[in-house]
């Protein structure tokens, strides 16, 4: 491989599918990753994670000598920052992964470089790298150009969307921003939309904590509800026929490492201007252990029913349908509650999208749904439609399997 044109830092669930698709493009890209076993993997054409499409385009990249993974970066002319932004205590962010990445690539930046971050990030985080930069790299102050642009994608239409949905690009400076969008502007078809480092930094954060907002107006919906004895989803179907009205539907919490995440950002640095962001977040945080409760309760009430142990399959662990992606997920903080509240029943624990987990055993959805006396569903897996309701069984619906 000649030396690369693009340098991804970070190969997860962004990271990869973006690499593929920029290598895709004939451009040559250098992915890096700490971890050797995804490295390995990426290497034979392969992918680590579940997402239509990109294993033909990781194979296709690689196979053409476009794509080639590494735990260690080299020399490029754009360096792309996609590692995890995680959480220290009490929901304060962590950009530790950005400024390590960043340290990794500093003795190999030279002036004209693009460094862009587009791991989700406090505002100010960009300014922040930029004066790390210069403050190690005195001689290239002025001569980088550094830009924020957030992914903005559905995990399970990644590769379509990275390509369709518009970008919102913020560099330092005018000149920054002109050369990011230069650079999306190969691989992208949506819209891009020119702004400043710190905008683009708080619009990502703001998508995320609208839907957090509207999540959880359907969660406490639910909540009522069910004290009210009124179908929520019949509710909400129709008090959406209002032209003006459009409610989404309710779950058992909110996961993934965006929405479930993104307004702690916000919430963290402007604790006392973002009560309703705040308290968003607390309605879908209780909404998973409300569930978890309600378990528990029904689980009870069978046993002095029937005067034994119930049977209950507990389906899906993914943060959403149709993926394998379980980061902060409810049903997982679901499954792992109800377990440890566990009193000698039989737990069938299902998601059909891993064939194996270090924590559960798997069992196949079908056979955990015939076996049950109590069905939770827990994700709306597509696997799960088509599973009749039976009449001797408790259903517990909490994602609108049965109502879609």
């Amino acid at each position: 491989m000649n030396n690369p044109e693009v340098v991804m830092m970070g190969l997860g669930y962004i990271g990869l599918p973006t690499a593929a698709l920029i290598a895709e493009g004939g451009t040559q890209v250098h992915g890096v990753d700490i971890n050797q076993r995804v490295v390995d993997t990426i290497n034979r054409g392969e992918i680590h994670i579940v997402e239509p499409s990109l294993g033909e385009s990781v194979a296709i990249a690689v196979e053409k000598g476009f794509l080639k993974a590494s735990t260690k970066p080299v020399s490029a002319n754009t360096y792309l920052i996609v590692v995890p932004t995680p959480f220290k205590d009490k929901n304060e962010p962590d950009i530790s992964f950005v400024k390590s990445a960043t340290t990794a690539i500093l003795p190999l930046l030279k002036k004209g470089d693009v460094y862009i971050i587009e791991s989700t990030s406090p505002v100010g985080t960009t300014e922040k790298m930029m004066s790390f930069i210069y403050e190690e790299r005195p001689e290239l102050k002025d001569h980088l150009y550094i830009a924020y642009c957030p992914e903005r994608v559905l995990p399970g239409n990644v590769m379509y969307e990275l390509v369709h949905n518009d970008r919102v690009i913020g560099g330092v400076n005018e000149a920054s921003t002109d050369k990011a969008v230069a650079f999306y502007s190969q691989y992208v078809k949506g819209e891009l939309h020119k702004t400043n480092a710190r905008t683009a930094e708080m619009c990502k954060l703001v998508e995320n904590s609208s839907r957090d907002v509207q999540i959880a107006f359907a969660n406490e919906l639910s909540l009522i509800c069910d004290k009210a004895d009124i179908n929520v989803w019949e509710l909400i179907k129709l008090a959406n026929k209002h032209p003006r009205v459009n409610i989404l539907q309710p779950g058992c919490g909110v996961g993934g490492h965006c929405i479930a995440v993104d307004p702690y950002f916000i919430v963290a640095d402007y604790p006392m201007e973002s009560k309703i962001i705040g308290t968003a977040r607390e309605v879908n945080n209780y909404k998973s252990f409300w569930c978890a409760e309600k378990v528990q309760n029904v689980k009870l009430q069978f046993e002095l029913n029937h005067g034994r142990k119930a049977k209950i399959a507990l389906m899906g662990l993914a943060f959403k349908p149709n993926i394998d992606d379980l980061r902060e997920s409810p049903a997982k903080y679901i499954a792992q509650r109800v377990l440890q509240n566990a009193n000698n029943e039989e737990y069938y624990i299902v998601e059909p999208n891993i064939k194996e987990h270090n924590v559960f055993k798997m069992t196949d959805y079908k056979s955990a749904y015939d076996k049950a006396d109590i069905v939770v569903f827990l994700v709306a897996h597509n696997e799960f439609r088509g599973l009749a309701s039976g009449a001797d069984k408790v259903i517990l619906d909490f994602c609108g399997v049965l109502n879609s």
